[in-house]
């Protein structure tokens, strides 16, 4: 057996036993898109399917990084094993996590159950990075009870976490025009838990109400059983009302397991990942195929001459490809 295969196979026994390094490893390895990436999946696979994972996404300034630092010390008191994924805008020089997230989680740099993670967006859009889901299988196998996914808190785009999370929480803070905000990025559909961060601020009241009447008009046209997201209201900074943040979060849960929903989350899921990682693959091939390949300059000429139609050339192209 090779050394990449011993090399490989000790880093995901270590990730097993909850080694940071080895979990640091994996995961830079998947966001460099290493070689191994097909072995690390191939791995990991028998040991994922636990962790439940909690997206938290909102607007700048609401107090997303600070809510995780009290929602993680809370999930500890309880025993639970905790993740985080902080996805950090790119810096423009490394390319890399800025960081700023992580700095304000130093609460629990020392604890064994915990492992906070930032990932650099890379250009994708949507709030999170590319390499967040194969991230989140590493934490699953590394023993992590739950997972918390930041998105990187760059306004109205970030609904992608929904594709992600078993729930997905939608912090608001009063002040910030977030109840009209809301019904143009469409959290309503998006959230299944709001927290109306800051309460002790004045404006949360209203914010409050903002939030029940646009969720009674949501449900006007649900038909069947549907869950009616719960409005927590929480200061972070003097972690009032996490409690109440984690018994929602509990709450859907179960509600999810009554009908059905997890597992149909889930396979969606998956659904998307299989669809995003052959779109990459389509992407990596045509990507050997630029302006002047003789293949696609062949095909280009049929299309300027009228032999031949635009769409009927991209089968062509794919066919030659053998894709």
């Amino acid at each position: 057996m090779s050394r990449r295969k011993l090399d490989l196979g000790d880093l995901v026994v270590g990730a097993q036993q909850g080694q940071p390094m080895a979990v640091a490893r994996l995961i830079s390895m998947i966001e460099d898109g290493a070689p191994e990436l097909r072995d690390v999946a191939a791995a990991l696979a028998p040991y994922t399917g636990r962790a439940q994972v909690v997206g938290i996404t909102g607007a700048p300034g609401v107090g997303k990084s600070t809510s995780i630092n009290v929602l993680v010390t809370a999930l500890r008191v309880a025993g639970r094993k905790v993740g985080v994924l902080a996805v950090d805008p790119s810096s423009p020089f490394s390319g890399g996590a800025l960081l700023g997230d992580r700095v304000r989680m130093q609460d629990h740099a020392l604890d064994d159950g915990v492992f906070i993670r930032s990932m650099a967006t890379r250009g994708h859009l949507g709030g999170i990075a590319s390499a967040t889901p194969q991230a989140l299988r590493v934490l699953d196998a590394a023993g992590c009870d739950v997972v918390l996914v930041e998105t990187v808190g760059v306004g109205q785009s970030e609904v992608e976490v929904v594709s992600l999370a078993d729930t997905t929480v939608v912090l608001l803070a009063p002040g910030m025009g977030d109840g009209i905000q809301a019904v143009k990025a469409g959290i309503l559909e998006v959230a299944d838990v709001f927290v109306v961060n800051k309460a002790d601020r004045d404006g949360a009241d209203q914010t409050v109400r903002d939030l029940k009447y646009m969720i009674s008009l949501g449900r006007r046209d649900k038909a069947g059983p549907s869950w009616r997201p719960p409005i927590v209201r929480m200061v972070a900074t003097k972690a009032e009302g996490v409690d109440d943040l984690v018994g929602a979060v509990e709450e859907h849960r179960d509600w999810m397991l009554g009908h059905g929903e997890l597992d149909a989350r889930r396979q969606r899921r998956a659904e998307a990942e299989i669809e995003a990682i052959a779109l990459a693959q389509l992407r990596a091939k045509l990507g050997d195929v630029r302006s002047g390949h003789p293949l696609l300059s062949g095909l280009a000429k049929r299309i300027v001459v009228g032999e031949l139609d635009p769409y009927r050339a991209a089968e062509e192209l794919i066919a030659e490809l053998g894709v």
